[in-house]
């Protein structure tokens, strides 16, 4: 089975999703760094519930930086992770003060020295904020591309996000992070995909696979 061209994917979402966009709700740089820390594991709704008044509490590196985890758990509590994630946030603004000036660093390099920034933290954060080119792999991205045969099955997210940053053009990458995550969000879900709604299904190895098991 042929590969559906970069372009053709590129293409298609942007037409299923012309206004894909973070749903996380910041503000600022500091603001959407923080956003990203804490929706690991968790939805952006979760987040984007809990956010307004931990912002209006600590609006910049340098008041969090103050905080008492306690405090900040007190926040957070309801998201996944909090304690852990409570610990981060305050220390990656610490880290921010003392080396940034309290300001966001301005390359994924740099954004990864941060505590609780990993590299798919680092990918969203840079792409969002700092108009760096990169496809940040969450599991939308990961199973989407595994399906179009962009990635193989047992890769990880750093190996699918070399691959797709290899196939598809810089200008494009952030804007097709996001399709991509819409896509799998709201048509190709992990169970039950909702494949009368796709483009891609000549060219998807999910559906080659389940319609020559239904023979449809």
């Amino acid at each position: 089975m042929m590969r559906i061209k970069p372009e053709t994917v590129f293409s298609e979402l942007d037409k299923l999703f012309p206004n894909a966009k973070a749903e996380l709700v910041f503000h600022n740089d500091f603001e959407c760094l923080i956003c990203v820390v804490l929706s690991a594991q968790t939805t952006d709704v979760s987040v984007n519930r809990v956010t307004p008044a931990l912002f209006a509490k600590y609006p910049d590196a340098f008041a969090l930086a103050k905080a008492k985890q306690e405090e900040v758990e007190g926040f957070i509590r309801s998201i996944g992770l909090y304690k852990n994630k409570a610990k981060n946030i305050i220390a990656l603004s610490k880290a921010l003060v003392e080396r940034y000036d309290g300001k966001l660093p301005r390359s994924k390099e740099e954004l990864v020295t941060l505590p609780g920034v990993g590299n798919k933290t680092a990918a969203v954060v840079g792409g969002e904020c700092l108009g760096i080119p990169s496809v940040a792999v969450d599991t939308h991205v990961s199973r989407v591309t595994k399906r179009l045969g962009y990635a193989k099955e047992d890769d990880e997210p750093m190996e699918i996000e070399a691959k797709l940053e290899k196939d598809f053009p810089k200008e494009v990458q952030v804007r097709l992070h996001h399709r991509m995550i819409f896509f799998g969000r709201r048509i190709c879900h992990a169970r039950n995909p909702e494949c009368d709604k796709c483009p891609f299904s000549q060219g998807c190895l999910y559906f080659k696979k389940t319609s020559s098991k239904t023979g449809k």
